[in-house]
This record gives structure tokens, sequence and C-alpha cells, in this order.
């Protein structure tokens, strides 16, 4: 199973960039390819932020949280 490995700070700031990333590609306020980009880009901070698991942090053995 998976441990937490970012703190609570990361977390809030993964979700609000990934919720950013969405809004701007789904809303059309930034066209074209990059829009269709940010659509899927903002997932994953979005699901890393709800999940609180990292993988390129595991992998490079990096915890933001103190437990």
């Amino acid at each position: 199973m998976f441990t937490v490995n970012e703190s609570t700070t990361d977390r809030i700031i993964r979700v609000i960039l990934g919720i950013a990333l969405l809004v701007l590609g789904w809303a059309n306020i930034v066209p074209g390819t990059l829009g269709i980009v940010f659509r899927y880009l903002g997932l994953v901070p979005l699901l890393t932020g709800l999940i609180g698991f990292c993988p390129l942090y595991a992998l490079a053995k990096i915890r933001t949280n103190k437990k």
C-alpha cells in the first residue's frame, strides 16, 4: 500500500494547481494544443494531492511530511 509522502501544504498546493489547470483547459481559457495539454496534465497534481502520494517523490526517496 502507498504511504503518504506529501505534507498538508504540498497537498493543498497540488490540488489548487490541478484545479486551475483543469479550469484553464476545459473552459477554453487557454485554447489550442496547450489547452488540451492542460486538460489532462491537471489531473496529475489533483490526484496526487488528493491521495497524498507522489510516485516521483517515492522514486527519489523524498518526503515532505514529517511523519
